[in-house]
């Protein structure tokens, strides 16, 4: 089941595919990858918005679905495919589709366009209950008025409103209506524009009443409908951005500076990427002659609401040390490189209580559960203070004015929003002198977590102390690369026991290039001399933390990890495009303060110091999971498809019958072992950290597959692999099965196909090394054809037992290894597949013959074989067309031809991509024998009949059906008029 057309050339295993160990993949490589899949994609894409465009739906369809399956996460895709539903009738699936944009990324035009699907599938109360939502939080656009006005009529609604950031509100009733700003009357009217008074925008709704009930969208929601996007930077020239009103993204923005300038942010800016689909960011720029009369250093620049824009305050000067012009800065501004050697830090740590600063906004549920945990679990002489940084939501003011009435909180309350530094900074003044410790509102703290946290603080010369979470950037567990998902509060009790246990006595003189800012604890020392946070900086957040630690770095200040403490970390939620750039500016920024800050970190996340910690803390994760007996390690390589589908089945059968399986992957410098279907009581666990480099980690690689009671090893694939792991059973000293998933086992090219394609037939030995001289070693292990032979009739000697999927198999591996026994497992339970009845025998004749073929389709699998039949379909004109429900290394080249691909798939959707274009018949066009084909089953279980050639599992299976077998080396002519000849054309 290994694909050679993965690799490019003989003797270049660099190049296939496989992150196998001594096989170096770099991050170009990875790179150039991506880089091709994405253009993949993104001309599907474009062909698909061309497609609809010019009204042809079925094409359009196509190329959307296709760019679909490249780029899954793509909501223009998403929203492309659901205007094309619309215009074909089909408002279920385009309401499903509006809906989860709408959800997910609060867009207008998804929302009231999900309306119409309602309202077109007669699904009125659902339409009724969006539009009441919609019409609060967005300006409806102009062309869709209808809109509401036909579901007021279709439930005698009073009428319905919705308001502008111009500072109107658009009213449709019959009489005359009363308004009210924050429940105050304002005035009244009839159907039309009312305009609002001056400061509107501070209010938090807009109610529109016809005797004394509200019109549909009312009350409007002031804060939704002004949320701005914005960013605003600076170059040499002076200040420049971009900003939008997603609610309302016709009406152009008008930014002012502390000065009184007003600027405009008109033109459509193209260089803005932005997930949300019709996304309008409009750009802006303010020459610097504008920002010399700004008040201050700082040019504070806000919206016509006079909200702060993100990215502001901004120094005036950034934009030079953005340039690199550094001559006249001032001095705390002036870069400074990043020491390899510093004095320590000397004084005396702190003994007595110390203070946490919860700065908060928004999301009172969150807010408060973190209060509450941290109410819970401190000591008695800690003062906890809370920053309300002008929260727009009043249930949380409220909350919070009692928890300061009742003495349990120190509130701090700012009248306008300032971001995180300044919020901060505000909470440290009043602390005081004494230790800190920073902490985000969207945390949950543990039992005990404040004294063992100052116990690793209260240490000479440390500045910094930061816990493991879930989500911390380098102090993120299980995985400090891939997002964690958000544990419960049992599971994260669960960690903090754990670590407790585990690291309580541990050695933590580990350097850490920063902490974190979600639980940050601060010395009062390092505190005192490095100073507050940079809110001149660093605007609204993202980096300042980071700066932090560097100036107390600088000053002989060390950052360092409590272990044994474990913290919820909730994490933002899905923000926008502002935030996103702001972090990519601010980190411009702190490299240019910090020069060789990236190469600092990415260094630390190479060695990865902490790994220790983590994979301390997989195993003993893995020793609570119940399990009868010893468990199974599962042994495959990194290059997926069929036999990383047998592990993870067979996997899950030892996981159910209560053996723990775990599965061993090669890696560039040693092995990774991870055990998918982990479980305990408590949680759902998946290991990541069981990684070990080899031969250097032999020893702790070893322990650890001790200590998880491995009883048996399965070797599937071995490709890639340290040679440890052909010996692992002999040092753990247990028995291994060998599975046979293909031939490689004798073959050095694996697929039994000479350098023309060709079948070779299986000669021998001598046969096989003239094969190789010629065409070369895709292996390349340097092993002759005789040595390979001699090490596989060793090794499966000492196999247990010998597992092949088919009979086929099985054959061939007795004719090459004689005397051996091997045993015949098949993958699927095949008496269940011949249940499934084909669809149709016969075709109508001259009605176009639909060929299926599924997966992924390399040179072994008959790529040039379908190339073939292609251009013979094209020249000759026959009534026969080709569905590849699948890809190809060259997919351009079929559709070229004609073939319809349709790109890559998961399991679960094949067949309703197959049913889609309802073919006659399935073709299996795989040139070498197969160990089993799963396509196979796909097809069967589509309801086709399938045709093959005779050779390996495929025709084994196909023959066992009554199926039609096919010559192999047939040209394509042959086979395609065999075919229009069985099937009726």
């Amino acid at each position: 089941m290994v694909d050679s057309s993965k690799f490019t050339t003989p003797t270049d295993r660099n190049q296939a595919g496989y992150a196998g160990y001594g096989n170096v993949i770099t991050d170009a490589d990875r790179a150039a990858w991506r880089e091709i899949h994405a253009a993949r994609a993104q001309e599907a894409f474009q062909r698909g918005e061309q497609a609809l465009a010019q009204n042809d739906l079925p094409a359009a369809q196509f190329w959307l679905e296709r760019a679909g399956r490249m780029a899954r996460a793509s909501p223009n895709i998403t929203w492309a495919l659901a205007l094309v539903d619309m215009r074909m009738g089909r408002f279920e699936e385009a309401g499903l589709k509006m809906g989860a944009l709408r959800e997910k990324y609060r867009l207008r035009e998804a929302a009231f366009l999900e309306i119409e699907c309602l309202v077109q599938a007669n699904e009125w109360d659902a339409a009724l209950k969006r539009l009441r939502e919609a019409l609060a939080t967005f300006n409806i656009m102009a062309d869709m008025h209808g809109l509401p006005q036909r579901v007021v009529q279709y439930f005698g609604k009073a009428g319905w409103c919705c308001a502008s950031n111009n500072g109107s509100i658009h009213i449709e009733a019959a009489g005359r209506v009363k308004i009210y700003l924050d429940g105050q009357d304002i005035g009244s009217g009839r159907s039309g524009c009312f305009w609002l008074p001056e400061g509107w925008a501070r209010a938090r709704n807009i109610s529109v009443k016809k005797n004394g009930c509200h019109l549909l969208g009312s009350p409007v929601q002031v804060d939704a409908l002004t949320r701005i996007e914005a960013l605003v930077t600076a170059d040499r020239s002076g200040l420049f951005g971009w900003a939008w009103y997603p609610s309302d993204p016709d009406y152009i923005p008008r930014l002012r500076l502390n000065n009184g300038s007003v600027f405009e942010a008109t033109e459509i800016a193209q260089s803005i990427a932005s997930d949300v689909p019709l996304a309008r960011p409009r750009s802006f720029r303010i020459p610097k002659a504008e920002l010399r009369s700004a008040q201050g250093d700082l040019a504070e620049v806000t919206d016509d609401h006079g909200r702060i824009v993100t990215g502001a305050p901004i120094r005036l000067d950034i934009g030079d040390l953005l340039a690199g012009e550094v001559d006249d800065l001032a001095e705390d501004l002036r870069p400074k490189r990043i020491a390899n050697e510093v004095t320590p830090a000397v004084h005396e740590p702190e003994t007595g209580g110390c203070s946490i600063v919860i700065p908060v906004y928004r999301d009172r549920d969150v807010t408060l559960q973190c209060i509450a945990s941290v109410l819970k679990t401190v000591p008695s002489d800690t003062r906890i203070i809370v920053v309300d940084d002008a929260t727009p939501e009043s249930d949380l003011a409220t909350a919070l004015d009692g928890l300061a009435v009742s003495r349990r909180i120190e509130l701090v309350r700012f009248e306008k929003n300032q971001g995180f530094p300044v919020a901060v900074n505000a909470g440290l003044r009043v602390a005081g002198d004494g230790d800190v410790i920073l902490l985000n509102s969207d945390v949950i703290v543990p039992q005990g977590w404040v004294e063992r946290v100052l116990r690793r603080l209260r240490v000479a010369g440390v500045g910094t102390v930061t816990p493991f979470s879930n989500d911390a950037s380098i102090f993120s567990y299980p995985s400090v690369k891939e997002h964690n998902p958000v544990p419960s509060r049992q599971e994260a009790a669960l960690l903090d026991r754990l670590c407790s246990k585990l690291f309580g006595g541990a050695n933590t003189e580990i350097d850490i290039p920063t902490a974190n800012g979600f639980c940050m604890a601060i010395s009062a020392a390092c505190l005192r001399q490095t100073g507050f946070l940079r809110e001149d900086v660093f605007a609204q957040g993202y980096g300042e933390e980071n700066d932090f630690c560097l100036r107390a770095s600088a000053l002989g200040f060390k950052h360092r990890i409590a272990p044994d403490v474990y913290v919820l970390h909730k994490g933002s939620v899905s923000f926008g495009a502002g935030k996103r750039w702001l972090m990519a500016r601010n980190l411009d920024i702190l490299n240019a303060l910090h020069p060789g800050y990236d190469a600092y970190v990415a260094d630390f996340i190479e060695h990865d110091p902490l790994r220790v910690f983590r994979q301390s803390l997989d195993k003993a994760l893995l020793a609570k999971s119940p399990h009868k007996s010893g468990g199974v390690l599962l042994v495959v390589h990194a290059g997926g498809g069929g036999v990383e589908r047998v592990v993870r089945e067979r996997a899950a059968r030892y996981e159910q019958n209560g053996e723990p399986a775990y599965v061993l992957r090669p890696l560039e410098k040693g092995c990774q072992i991870t055990r998918p279907a982990a479980e305990t009581d408590e949680q759902k666990f998946n290991p990541q950290n069981l990684i070990y480099d080899l031969p250097e980690s032999e020893d702790a690689f070893i322990s650890a597959l001790s200590e998880l009671n491995i009883r048996l090893i399965e070797w599937h694939q071995l490709i890639g692999h340290a040679p440890l792991i052909r010996r692992l059973h002999k040092v753990l000293r247990i028995p291994y099965d060998v599975f046979v998933h293909d031939h490689v086992w004798f073959c050095p090219r694996v697929s039994l196909l000479d350098g023309h394609g060709r079948y070779c037939g299986e000669p021998d030995v001598a046969g096989c090394e003239t094969c190789v001289e010629r065409w070369g070693d895709v292996l390349n292990e340097g092993l002759s054809v005789k040595q390979r032979v001699e090490r596989s009739k060793e090794e499966l000697w000492g196999a247990r037992r010998r597992i092949t999927p088919s009979e086929d198999t099985a054959r061939r591996f007795r004719r090459h290894f004689p005397g051996y026994e091997f045993a015949v497992e098949a993958l699927e339970d095949e008496a269940l597949l011949r249940t499934r009845t084909f669809k149709r025998t016969d075709v109508q004749r001259g009605r176009i013959l639909r060929l299926c073929v599924v997966g992924g389709i390399g040179q072994w699998k008959g790529f040039e074989v379908l190339l073939n039949m292609a251009r013979d379909i094209r020249m000759h004109n026959l009534p026969v067309k080709i569905i590849l429900v699948g890809h190809t290394p060259q997919d351009e080249k079929l559709m070229d031809e004609g073939v319809i691909v349709t790109g890559e798939y998961k399991e679960n959707e094949a067949i309703d991509i197959i049913d889609r274009y309802s073919p006659d018949l399935g073709f299996i066009p795989s040139i070498a024998p197969e160990t089993w084909c799963y396509a196979l089953s796909l097809l069967w279980k589509a309801g086709l009949e399938v045709f093959c050639f005779d050779i390996g599992a495929q025709a084994e299976r196909v023959r066992q059906r009554n199926g039609i077998i096919l010559p192999l080396g047939a040209s394509s002519l042959q086979l395609l008029r065999f075919i229009m000849q069985r099937w009726g054309q």
